[in-house]
């Protein structure tokens, strides 16, 4: 038998959320956002299984190129657009949009003569507009001035407005409506496409949705929300990191657990060993108390988390013995719960899986 430890993709959940989006925001278009593998999750296989998706978001033309080569025909975009003039070729080919948000990818584009002889070569842009974040974007007072070089640059087919909300995980944040604001106003005299939404700004301001929405986190079942996991956001864990228990101790009191012996019994107690650690993406910063699930029952982590291994406080459950099945997020375990408790966000935990774990991917 191989290592018990293994990632289980529920597809099921995934549309599910999927659809989610689609009741939330009926009049925009779709921008799954896959980059970093997917969070994690498998790019391909999720993209295969996000058909009614307009278009996919990636960070750099290496994630762009697996997908095209996986026959995936959607709309796909480089969040971050081209490092270097060099990829403009291959761009051009694989029929990729880039996003511009710098002053030397516009002048990449001045520069290019790759798609010059051929129109159906051109390269089409969303032009992003830094309206407060401030890491990407242009600044309001050069957009005009960016778009009219761009509209006089043959490489260029066609070009969309963006920007990213810094702050709409908080509800309450005033940033996010004076970024709405500044962005409408700096677009309206352009008959373009725009997007503005990421996941948060789908699920709690309606008026960012306009033409196309980028969903990221929410996709993957997990909320954007710094104060909420309220389950009637409607989204379903994708991702579930399960393993089982491969030996349980009978200690005594005032016994030490796990490396450093940070943790000791407080009295005679069962502790479950699990295969399952940090180089399988496990925080290994979680701390002592964070949930388990053993047998679908909530259990403590106990000590540290070793490389390859975790050990849970059993004194719930008595009975529990060696191959137990163990559930470390996901069905049943929201992975905010565990990000919380390793001082982290779920999309770090999420995007660190190691890929060593055996992958399913099924209908739930």
């Amino acid at each position: 038998m191989s290592r018990p430890a293994k990632v289980v993709i529920n597809l099921s959940a995934l549309r599910h959320n999927f659809s989610r989006i689609r009741t939330l925001a009926p009049d925009s278009k779709i921008m799954a956002i896959v980059k970093a593998d997917a969070y994690g999750h498998g790019i391909v296989h999720i993209a295969q299984s996000l058909e009614h998706a307009d278009a996919f978001g990636v960070a750099c033309l290496e994630e762009a190129r697996e997908l095209r080569q996986a026959k995936i025909q959607q709309r796909i975009i480089l969040l971050e657009g081209p490092y270097a003039g060099e990829e403009l070729s291959e761009i051009s080919e694989l029929g990729l949009d880039i996003v511009v948000h710098d002053i030397s990818q516009v002048e990449m584009l001045e520069q290019t003569q790759v798609c010059k002889p051929q129109a159906g070569k051109q390269i089409d842009v969303w032009l992003k507009i830094d309206t407060g974040m401030h890491r990407l974007g242009f600044l309001p007072e050069s957009v005009n001035q960016v778009i009219t070089r761009l509209q006089q640059t043959n490489s260029v087919k066609e070009f969309r407005l963006m920007t990213h909300l810094a702050s709409a995980n908080d509800r309450d944040n005033p940033m996010t409506s004076e970024q709405i604001r500044c962005f409408n106003q700096i677009s309206e005299n352009h008959n373009v496409e725009k997007t503005i939404a990421n996941s948060a700004g789908i699920m709690a301001f309606p008026d960012a949705h306009v033409d196309w929405v980028r969903p990221g986190i929410m996709l993957y079942g997990v909320s954007p929300f710094t104060d909420s996991q309220d389950p009637q956001q409607g989204l379903q864990p994708v991702m579930t990191l399960q393993s089982r228990l491969i030996t349980v101790k009978q200690l005594k009191a005032g016994d030490a657990v796990g490396y450093g012996a940070t943790w000791r019994c407080p009295e005679d107690m069962s502790v479950g060993v699990v295969a399952a650690g940090y180089g399988d993406g496990y925080p290994r910063h979680a701390k002592s108390g964070t949930p388990v699930l053993v047998n679908g029952k909530r259990a403590k982590l106990i000590g540290r988390a070793s490389m390859d291994m975790l050990t849970v406080d059993l004194r719930t459950q008595p009975q529990a013995k060696t191959g137990d099945p163990v559930v470390l997020w996901g069905e049943g375990l929201p992975v905010e719960d565990i990000a919380n408790y390793a001082d982290t966000i779920p999309y770090e935990v999420l995007c660190a899986v190691h890929k060593r774990l055996e992958f399913s991917y099924g209908e739930g």
